[in-house]
C-alpha cells in the first residue's frame, strides 16, 4: 500500500469552500437511477479510443496495479462539500501508460458507468491531473455500491458529478462529447471554484 499521500491542490486554498457551497461531515449518495446490479468479482474497466492499445482489465488485473493515496476536497453541484477525503486506487496517469499512452489528436475523455446511462465528459488535462485516480477505497474503507463500487472516477479538482461512479469503461476522444447530466443541462466543464453548475 502506498505511504505517500498526494494533496489535491484544491485542499491548499485558504478558503477550501467554494462559492455557493455548504460544508457536510456526512456523505450523501446522489445518482440518477440508484446503484446498478453488479458483480464486484466479474467487474472490468475498459480502456478505449485515442490510446495506442486497446485494453480491458479484470477485477484482478486491476487490485493487482500500484496505488495511490489521494486527500482531497468534494464539491457536489447540488452544494454541499465535503473535505478531506482520503481515496485510495489507481492513478488516471498509470491507467494510460497501461494503455500504450493517448495518440496526439486526444482532448477529451468519456467516462462510462455500469448503470447504462451514466456518461460524464472531461478535458484530458483534468482527468491527467496529479489527483486524478480510479478509486477503490474512501477514508481507509472499501467504496460501497451506493457511493461507486467496486471502483469509481475520482477528479477533485471537477464537481463530483464527473467523478463517475460504477466505472465501466474509459473512452479517449479527438473532441469534447456531452455526457449523460451534460446533455440534461449541466456544465460542460464543471468547474465550482466557477460555478459552473449550468449551461455551457
Amino acid at each position: 500500500m502506498p505511504d505517500e499521500v498526494i494533496i489535491s491542490p484544491d485542499t491548499r486554498r485558504p478558503n477550501r469552500i467554494p462559492p455557493g457551497q455548504s460544508r457536510t461531515v456526512k456523505w450523501p449518495v446522489l445518482d440518477a437511477f440508484g446503484p446498478p446490479s453488479l458483480d464486484p468479482v466479474s467487474w472490468t474497466l475498459s480502456l478505449h479510443g485515442l490510446v495506442n492499445d486497446e485494453r480491458t482489465l479484470s477485477s484482478l488485473q486491476f487490485a493487482a496495479l500500484p496505488r495511490i493515496k489521494v486527500q482531497a476536497d468534494f464539491h457536489c453541484v447540488t452544494r454541499w462539500s465535503r473535505l478531506d477525503n482520503l481515496w485510495e486506487g489507481v492513478s488516471t496517469r498509470h491507467l494510460v501508460e497501461l494503455a500504450g499512452g493517448i495518440k496526439p489528436d486526444c482532448t477529451h475523455v468519456l467516462a462510462h458507468g455500469f448503470d447504462g446511462s451514466w456518461t460524464t465528459n472531461l478535458p484530458l488535462a483534468e482527468f491527467l491531473a496529479e489527483d486524478a485516480l480510479v478509486a477503490l477505497t474512501h477514508d481507509g474503507l472499501p467504496l460501497s455500491l451506493e457511493h461507486g463500487a467496486p471502483a469509481r472516477l475520482i477528479v477533485p479538482q471537477l464537481y463530483a458529478w464527473k467523478s463517475a461512479k460504477w466505472l465501466r469503461s474509459l473512452e479517449f476522444l479527438p473532441a469534447d462529447r456531452a455526457g449523460f447530466w451534460e446533455r440534461n443541462g449541466y456544465h460542460m466543464h464543471g468547474d465550482p471554484w466557477q460555478e459552473q453548475r449550468f449551461g455551457r
